[in-house]
């Protein structure tokens, strides 16, 4: 085969070749294919290398004046294989490249959870409880689902109290504040901090929330018994965890959880009667009635009324409100029920809380005000009576709101409550709690403070003590560097010295050296859980600066004519290849004596071959360097500024959406930059229109805020008009190849997107009327979903009309997704895209890289085999960039997909409305995909239409999205709050997933665009 060096040639000539694309399946009257001009040279498959050759007018071999024959003599029995792509320029085959590529980047995804997110949750503590005798012998907690602080607090335009009793509660008889909640603001996490008193350990964001990967310790655990009533979602995870045979458990049903129901406070009431019901029963059942009279008791009531009715009616409806009442009211009645029960024996402690709050538009998950500050109201035995104030400060204006100026306010951390609760019954203190004892809250001695308080610090400096040993024994001692201001001795000092003033009666000195020693610990624990972050972070990143620099090796010397073929010095790659064993085993053996876990093998060892694929391209890369010096600097300068800029605005629109506006209207001067707009000025102008119009979505407030569905009426409508539109045109232009089964198929399309519209209208008045989701809707919607991916594949494979069709049954799916402006979004990318098609040919033309085709009759069907023809050049980075842009775009365009806050029950209505995360979540998954495929389409077009090849389209792609996650690997924290940490981790996953994500929707598109399924046709039968 002949080199690299030897396939070049001049443009002119290269382009002679590539005119003929037209012909390579032997006929130039293929719908959409180029008519081979005279005098050029037919293609055919090499059967040698499966390479595409040049075969003369009359079918012989033939090779351009000048050209070098193949080795021994041949031409691979056929003729010169001259095409690049069947060069064997990488040393991998391609199925192992993109093996190695997959495996790579999961490497790459999942190392992000063991450096930064392994669970800082340790085990072998002793459990410590106060000494001194508790005030109270059982606690009542209530937490109200999704209630919000000001919702509990703030006075109705009558200036009277939203909840009577409570309000009395907090004035006379108890104390009060406000419990700041971390981000994810979910049910899970909350109650996990509210009752283990940690905040969830963070690498349960593998699993999304829904299980803890390590078994934790809580109150209710540490309890004698625990009652609960409440959701199935939420109970059962604390009695799975508990040891023994005493968390019990009273849940309704899952199909309870209905937000089209008339009325949710239902689920509430169901708690309140089955509390009753079940202190009723006790009098008749000795042995409950023995166990509810032990010490160490705890009765826990899930209220999620609340939560439902704000997803469904928002937190400012009547529904909302109304739902407090009535947990006002169950609160009272259990209360006295209780007290009455127990013989007013002053020994309940009652705890009123929230989990998390509520954004105004009914959501939740993310860090706003309205989602941290939840209420907490604490009454009874051992606690402290309202403290009137003459003034008291806080950065928020709420307590003039409220009408509470003169109460003492006294805030804490949500897992601040687990020590409190463990203090006020006299149970251990949970062992994985990070939370601080509010004494504030006590109505106890000084002394009972002050050993409760010793008890938090010696509790939470046995996780420090058992965390140390860990990493101590993992370490060489020689490498290993204790946490300095908590060593031995520093922590003998603190017990001991806090002991004394214990003895000595300086209870105030002895609380104070605990909080010290507690903010100490809480640092050590930090300290030894990121210990080894700097040198897995580093080898990971020597990994992707490897592997990036591998792929863009490849590209150019795969794809390119840049650099010539070396021959390889067989005695330098053996050294080569033994001096990277030698590395390679000199880390392992550095990590066998230190026990390292086999993750650390993996993430240290994989730079290895990764920088032994680069080093062994080093005459490329000198070949590479010696052309690009010849270049003039100013071009690889403005080169390198441009796509460092690019990079940074798709970086930058992960974080403010608004950046996507900016690389829109940069887009809408592409035009006029490139000198494009002088030979198609209409196609320019409607690109820059559109590019404007799309523009305006990132501006938008986030999808759900504010529902509009009069505007998804209209667009429905719109899209119907230009639907008529088009198959009006298409009806005046004398398609020969239109049939009609594909004007059935065209009517169906037009029916789903009618009936779709008259389904999001029906049901958003049904449920607004409170008479659920009709069943004839949920019907509709689910046949209108299976048929949206069926019905474009029995359309015509002629360009437009395909690329119309998947639009069209794409649209019906999105409307019965939609609740707002975010309806318009498909349209408005779609006619973008259909632009960009036209945009490219002209480009093409531009550059001279082909002849123009006709789009009109372009056929899919035909064009599965043209992706191999032309080899890059500088203009298809600028396509694939667009394309990376174009799937930021989908992603954001209408939302922060990163922000569990943009998540909106509502969207879902026409489907179901009984509460189901993983029906609820797929459904939402599938509106965020939606946009996503109809780019990913466009571009399938976009790269048939251009001769671009497939397998260089994917590589650029690669290397964009792994430098955009380079830089999320470095911005991924898990410190600061927790929207932070939660916006940075998911960053980084879905840049990580981009690649991956391409690779099924590259599939997926082709699927859609290129196959047809055929109906059976009725035989028709003649009469004789």
């Amino acid at each position: 085969m002949t080199s690299l060096g030897a396939l070049r040639r001049p443009p002119s000539l290269w382009l002679k070749g590539v005119a003929g694309v037209g012909a390579v399946r032997g006929s130039a009257s293929v719908p959409g294919m180029v008519p081979r001009p005279q005098g050029t040279r037919r293609l055919s498959r090499c059967p040698v290398c499966v390479g595409w050759n040049r075969v003369g007018p009359l079918g012989h071999a033939g090779s351009w004046e000048g050209e070098p024959s193949a080795p021994n003599g041949r031409e691979h029995q056929l003729c010169l294989c001259w095409i690049l792509p069947c060069q064997p320029a990488i040393a991998m085959g391609v199925p192992v490249f993109i093996l190695a590529g997959l495996l790579v980047h999961c490497v790459f995804l999942v190392s992000i959870f063991d450096i930064y997110f392994s669970s800082p949750l340790v085990h072998g503590m002793t459990p410590h409880q106060t000494p001194l005798p508790p005030p109270a012998k059982r606690l009542v907690l209530f937490v109200a689902d999704g209630l919000r602080a000001d919702s509990l607090y703030e006075l109705n335009s009558n200036n009277r109290p939203q909840a009577p009793y409570l309000r009395a509660i907090l004035e006379n008889n108890g104390s009060w504040g406000i419990s700041h909640t971390r981000v994810p603001t979910e049910s899970r996490p909350g109650h996990v901090a509210l009752i283990a008193g940690f905040y969830e350990d963070v690498s349960a964001v593998a699993k999304g929330w829904k299980e803890n990967p390590v078994e934790f310790d809580s109150v209710f655990n540490q309890s004698k018994y625990t009652w609960s009533w409440g959701s199935p979602d939420i109970l059962p995870m604390f009695a799975k965890g508990a040891t023994g045979d005493h968390v019990y458990t009273f849940c309704y049903t899952a199909e309870s959880e209905d937000f089209g129901a008339q009325d949710a406070a239902k689920l509430d009431t169901w708690v309140f009667d089955h509390v009753k019901s079940f202190f009723n029963s006790s009098r008749s059942n000795q042995t409950l009635f023995s166990a509810l009279n032990e010490d160490k008791v705890v009765l826990f009531l899930h209220l999620l009324g609340i939560d439902t009715n704000g997803h469904a009616h928002r937190p400012y409806s009547r529904e909302y409100k109304e739902n407090i009442k009535v947990v006002d009211d169950g609160v009272k009645e259990i209360a006295s029920m209780i007290e009455n029960f127990y013989g007013n024996d002053g020994k309940t402690a009652f705890i009123l809380t929230s989990d998390h709050g509520m954004t105004d538009w009914g959501s939740h998950g993310a860090g706003h005000p309205s989602e941290t500050l939840t209420p907490l109201i604490v009454w009874g035995a051992g606690v402290n009576y309202p403290q009137k104030v003459t003034s008291q400060f806080f950065e928020d204006n709420f307590l003039r709101e409220w009408k509470l100026e003169n109460l003492k306010r006294l805030d804490v951390n949500q897992a601040d409550i687990a020590p409190l609760m463990a203090s006020l019954i006299g149970v251990p203190f949970p062992l994985n709690s990070v939370g601080t004892l509010p004494l504030e809250y006590l109505n106890n001695s000084a002394h009972f403070k002050a050993e409760s308080m010793f008890t938090n610090a010696v509790q939470i400096l046995e996780q420090f003590k058992v965390k140390m040993h860990q990493k101590k024994e993992t370490t060489l001692s020689f490498l290993f560097t204790p946490f300095k201001p908590l060593s031995d001795s520093e922590q003998i000092n603190f017990l001991k010295k806090t002991r004394l003033y214990i003895q000595q009666h300086k209870y105030d000195e002895a609380v104070s050296l605990c909080k010290t020693l507690i903010n100490l610990a809480l640092e050590g624990l930090s300290y030894y859980h990121t210990y080894d972050r700097l040198f897995l972070g580093l080898s990971i990143a020597m990994g992707f600066v490897g592997w990036t620099t591998y792929v863009i090796l490849v590209i150019i010397k795969t794809h390119t004519n840049l650099t010539k073929t070396v021959q390889a010095n067989n005695k330098e790659s053996t050294v080569l290849f033994y001096a990277f064993t030698i590395v390679g085993m000199i880390i392992a053996f550095f990590l066998l004596i230190q026990a390292r876990p086999w993750t650390y093998y993996v993430y240290c060892l994989l730079p290895v071959p990764v920088w032994y694929a680069v080093v062994r391209e080093l005459p490329v890369i000198q070949d590479l360097a010696a052309n690009l010096l010849s270049l003039h600097i100013s071009q690889c300068i403005g080169f390198l500024l441009v796509s460092t800029l690019g990079i940074e605005i798709l970086v930058f629109s992960f974080f403010y959406r608004s950046t996507l506006t900016i690389g829109l209207l940069i887009f809408a001067g592409w035009p006029v930059i490139t000198q494009l707009w002088v030979q198609a000025k209409t196609t320019a102008l409607i690109w820059t229109l559109l590019c404007v119009l799309l523009a305006v979505f990132p501006l938008m407030p986030v999808v759900g805020r504010e529902p509009n569905i009069p505007l998804v009426i209209a667009t429905g409508l719109l899209t119907l008009l230009i639907s008529c539109f088009s198959l009006a045109c298409c009806c005046r232009s004398e398609n020969k190849h239109r049939s009609n089964e594909e004007l059935k198929v065209y009517f169906y399309q037009m029916l789903s997107i009618t009936l779709s519209t008259y389904v999001v209208s029906s049901t958003h008045d049904s449920l607004k009327n409170k008479q659920g989701l009709p069943v004839l809707n949920q019907i509709i919607s689910w046949m209108t979903l299976a048929s949206s991916s069926v019905l474009p594949l029995l359309s015509s494979t002629f360009l437009f009309q395909r690329l119309f069709s998947i639009l069209l049954s794409l649209m019906s799916t999105y409307l019965l997704l939609s609740t707002g402006y975010e309806a318009l979004f498909p349209l408005v990318l779609s006619g973008l895209m259909f632009v960009w098609i036209n945009m490219e040919q002209e480009a093409l033309q531009h550059y001279g890289l082909s002849v123009k085709p006709k789009l009109a009759v372009f056929n899919f069907a035909y064009a599965t085999d043209i992706t191999q023809f032309r080899q890059l050049h500088l203009d298809d980075v600028r396509r694939s960039f667009f394309f990376v842009f174009f799937i930021v775009t989908a992603f954001f365009g209408t939302g922060n997909i990163a922000s569990v806050n943009s998540f909106d029950p509502a969207s879902v209505y026409c489907f179901l409305t009984v509460f189901s995360p993983f029906m609820m979540g797929g459904l939402l998954v599938l509106k965020v995909v939606i946009p996503f495929v109809l780019v990913s389409c466009a571009f399938e077009a976009v790269q048939v239409t251009t001769q671009l090849s497939s397998k260089s389209l994917f590589l650029i792609v690669l290397v964009i999205s792994d430098i955009m996650a380079l830089h999320f690997f470095f911005l991924v924290k898990d410190y600061g709050s927790w929207l932070d940490i939660g916006t940075s981790i998911s960053h980084y996953v879905l840049v990580m997933s981009l690649t991956i994500f391409m690779m099924l929707m590259n599939g997926l598109a082709q699927l859609l665009t290129t196959k047809r399924l055929e109906l059976p046709r009725r035989t028709k039968h003649h009469s004789t």
